[in-house]
């Protein structure tokens, strides 16, 4: 899991929110909605989609573009049913919340990175 969390505001542009996270080196963004009880999330994803769509990021908001309904999970969650909660949901983030707010974000990257031993990942994958 990533502590290094970008959180922003459902009015940021995409732009905005690009630019953020890419300063951090993330794949998505929490978005606190004051008028919401939990976070959403705009991905790298989210972002593509609406710059490919011929939408203006300097214009489009991150409200328009955020996912509300996501899935969250406790830090004390085992790797393995959060996992297979990205996999049944079909998404590559996901929100760690604690009793204070978002503790980070896990991403399948994150996975994968736990499971291969750190010996394999300088190897050449196959071509």
């Amino acid at each position: 899991m990533s502590s290094v969390i970008v959180t922003i505001g459902p009015t940021h542009t995409l732009r905005q929110a690009a630019r953020l996270m890419s300063a951090r080196r993330v794949g998505a963004a929490v978005v606190f909605d004051p008028d919401t009880p939990l976070p959403g999330i705009l991905t790298e994803r989210d972002i593509l989609n609406s710059v490919g769509a011929g939408q203006n990021p300097d214009l489009e908001t991150a409200q328009a573009h955020t996912t509300t309904s996501v899935v969250c999970a406790a830090p004390e969650c085992p790797l393995e049913e959060a996992a297979a909660a990205m996999v049944r949901g079909g998404f590559r983030h996901l929100i760690v919340l604690d009793d204070q707010g978002p503790a980070g974000v896990l991403s399948v990257r994150d996975i994968v990175r736990i499971w291969i031993p750190s010996q394999r990942s300088t190897d050449a994958l196959p071509v």
